[in-house]
């Protein structure tokens, strides 16, 4: 499956969709980037007249790329068949270490720890166009293919 196909099947759209592309895609992880809009919605009011990307939204880019990319391919020859991919964050646990403002690309890496009984959990980092690590942790949840 390729990341076109891989990006087609996420159960998001914007203005909630994190994920322009993935570069690299295996049993064992992915890695992927996504460039963050000057008028994204979340910037107007966070941080008066000093945009920064909330954590949360940082932590939701991880999960799409590094879980839920995943988990797709994973589950390709279910979902291929027609069956869509229901998804559900299970836990999470991020440290942030430096902000990323509108304009700047980030480069998110994600490790497969496990996956089994359609729950995968991930180690995953994000890094700035200057490679300097933004946040990491590890994020787990569920998916399947109904």
């Amino acid at each position: 499956m390729d990341s076109q196909k891989i990006i087609s099947f996420l159960p998001y759209t914007k203005p909630f969709l994190f994920v322009d592309e993935i570069t690299q895609i295996s049993e064992n992880g992915v890695i992927g980037n996504y460039t963050f809009k000057e008028n994204e919605y979340f910037y107007e009011g966070h941080f008066i007249n000093n945009p920064i990307t909330p954590g949360v939204i940082l932590t939701e880019t991880m999960a799409q790329i590094g879980v839920v990319c995943l988990g797709i391919y994973l589950l390709k020859d279910e979902i291929l068949s027609d069956k869509k991919p229901q998804i559900a964050l299970t836990s999470n646990e991020i440290d942030f270490f430096l902000p990323v403002y509108p304009s700047e690309k980030v480069t998110v890496i994600s490790e497969k720890v496990y996956f089994r009984f359609n729950k995968l959990k991930c180690i995953v980092k994000m890094f700035n166009a200057k490679n300097e690590l933004v946040c990491r942790g590890s994020i787990a949840g569920m998916i399947i293919a109904k």
